[in-house]
């Protein structure tokens, strides 16, 4: 669907690096734009934009964005390594700025991106979910409880600031040039985790797809909460099938168990309540972009295939990466017993530690 309102002036935050790299390079030869302002804490690569370098959190934000029309926020610390409660305080803090200083710039539609985890990985949950389904997700300690508050604060900009309007995109799991997730790493493990009784079903995003989706909502094709990722999903047995990779399947309670006592001791970086995305369906529609007239250019067969092919080589058990001496000491098992030999080394050590 071709755009044909006034071209717009668009600022990017986070826009050195990843996905705010990748879409203000794409908003610079949008015909709906004409200008890119890129904000991030250091000048990036990216060619043909207008550079703004500042912290998100500083308020001065709001005198670079006089004259913007568009705010696309990506300036989110999702790395698994940091410290949660800092990662937290950034992402709120930075989050809340932008949208306040949105509003006291006159900007009128600020874009924000979360995840479809923000829906939760049940037993019940409709397959696929569509975009007004209820957010079940719980806030342990993780990166998915940022999230929420992300999308809390974008409810409650409108409400707060009239003339402020608020668009959400939700991706799938994304994968694509240094993207390393919990969700990606759960790909590097020496066979997929399976919990028995689970009933496990995989989509993909492209973060090319996911680049295209939001300029979609940068040009107000879209609006509101808006779900995106490949079509359709893989079953747990065709994703056996196409990576070559075995299962290994393990009791709730002994997997939940494992987990949880391995994030306790600090071992891995995601707490056992994010065990449930690799057990529980949590795929959705994309259709409020489909109705747009937005298609990914990828399928999760080929997406797969990409995230396959960037992970070889690394060795991850339970989110945790692991090199040297763990990897081959975890690698050297066999069959079923791999992670569960894996992470008992680890918990072992940790403990020898603790007693030293």
């Amino acid at each position: 669907m071709p755009y044909d309102g006034r071209p717009l002036v668009v600022a990017v935050t986070g826009a050195a690096a990843g996905l705010g790299r990748l879409l203000a390079a794409r908003l610079v030869d949008s015909p709906g734009v004409r200008r890119v302002l890129a904000i991030d804490e250091r000048r990036g690569d990216v060619p043909g934009v207008h550079w703004r370098v500042l912290d998100v959190r500083d308020p001065a934000v709001s005198t670079r964005l006089r004259g913007v029309d568009v705010v696309v926020h990506l300036a989110l610390d999702l790395g698994m390594e940091s410290d949660p409660r800092a990662r937290s305080a950034y992402n709120v803090r930075g989050t809340q700025t932008v949208l306040t200083a949105a509003a006291a710039a006159g900007v009128h539609r600020v874009v924000l991106c979360t995840s479809a985890m923000v829906y939760g990985a049940l037993p019940d949950n409709e397959v696929p979910l569509a975009e007004d389904a209820e957010l079940r997700a719980t806030e342990e300690a993780s990166l998915v409880g940022d999230l929420l508050e992300v999308e809390r604060l974008g409810r409650r900009a409108p409400r707060a600031h009239p003339g402020l309007n608020v668009t959400v995109l939700r991706p799938a799991v994304v994968v694509g040039p240094g993207v390393d997730t919990v969700l990606t790493r759960h790909f590097e493990a020496p066979r997929l985790l399976v919990v028995s009784g689970s009933r496990p079903c995989w989509q993909f995003c492209h973060v090319d797809d996911l680049a295209s989706a939001l300029e979609y909502a940068v040009l107000g094709k879209v609006e509101g909460e808006v779900t995106v990722g490949c079509d359709g999903w893989l079953e747990q047995e065709e994703v056996e099938q196409l990576s070559g990779i075995r299962r290994m399947e393990l009791p709730a309670s002994l997997a939940l168990g494992t987990a949880a006592r391995l994030h306790r001791l600090g071992l891995t970086p995601a707490p056992a309540g994010d065990l449930a995305y690799t057990m529980y369906p949590w795929v959705v529609s994309g259709s409020r972009l489909h109705e747009a007239g937005w298609r990914p250019a990828h399928s999760n067969e080929e997406v797969l295939a990409e995230l396959l092919a960037q992970v070889q080589g690394n060795h991850a058990v339970a989110g945790r990466r692991l090199g040297g001496k763990d990897a081959a000491t975890t690698l050297g098992a066999a069959g079923a017993t791999v992670a569960l030999v894996g992470t008992a080394a680890l918990v072992r050590r940790a403990r020898r530690r603790r007693r030293a």
